[in-house]
């Protein structure tokens, strides 16, 4: 396990910076990984972690919940709509708020339940079609369409193109971020997040430089 170590290079890079320590959130993304493995890091005394599916979540949390304590649960991969509920339920942020239909059903559940898991709105930054995310050009539409539903999105999130440099992203994430008064930066993972720090993330998603390689089961 690898915790000591990312939280070490987390520290630095915050210093790096010139940013307090402690002012950026590290995200242990525990998707698809055994038990025992997301065990020994809540056992080191970590207590934010994010998960992809919300199935496979649904069916771990709770009794970790129960066991543990207060845990922060974060959204971190596509969100279908039929499952928002569940979602809304049992994640602390959903950070792949990326489509009108969506933001149309969180909308309604807040409505319902009185109050929602904070929300980033994900930008396809590389504007990748194969990717979600709201475009660039469409982030302030998309904006004001979900102000004008009652939800309240604290931040942006990317995941920058897998053959590019991550940081020209985490530069325009981080301008339109000011540009609509967003403090929320979800943005780098285990291979670039020390240059996502520089550009002012707030939130960092960590999983296979904590707990190791993943063993996807077999379709």
């Amino acid at each position: 396990m690898a915790l000591a170590d990312i939280t070490e290079r987390l520290r630095a890079a915050e210093r790096a910076a010139g940013r307090p320590e402690g002012s950026v959130t590290l995200i242990a993304v525990s998707k698809v990984q055994p038990a025992e493995r997301v065990q020994a890091v809540l056992d080191q005394g970590h207590r934010v972690f994010g998960e992809n599916y919300v199935q496979e979540a649904a069916g771990k949390w709770p009794a970790w919940r129960d066991h543990y304590g207060p845990l922060d649960l974060h959204m971190i991969g596509p969100l279908q709509t039929n499952k928002a509920k569940v979602a809304v339920d049992l994640f602390d942020a959903i950070h792949t708020l990326d489509r009108p239909s969506l933001a149309q059903k969180l909308a309604s559940l807040g409505q319902a339940r009185g109050s929602l898991p904070q929300l980033f709105v994900q930008v396809n930054t590389g504007e990748e079609p194969q990717k979600a995310g709201v475009l660039p050009a469409d982030l302030s539409g998309f904006l004001r369409d979900c102000r004008a539903m009652d939800l309240s999105p604290v931040g942006l999130m990317c995941i920058p193109p897998e053959d590019q440099d991550s940081t020209p992203h985490f530069a325009m994430l981080a301008r339109m971020a000011a540009d609509h008064g967003l403090a929320g930066l979800s943005m780098g993972m285990s291979g670039d997040f020390e240059a996502a720090v520089a550009h002012g993330a707030t939130h960092i998603r960590v999983g296979s430089a904590i707990f190791g390689a993943r063993s996807y089961p077999a379709p």
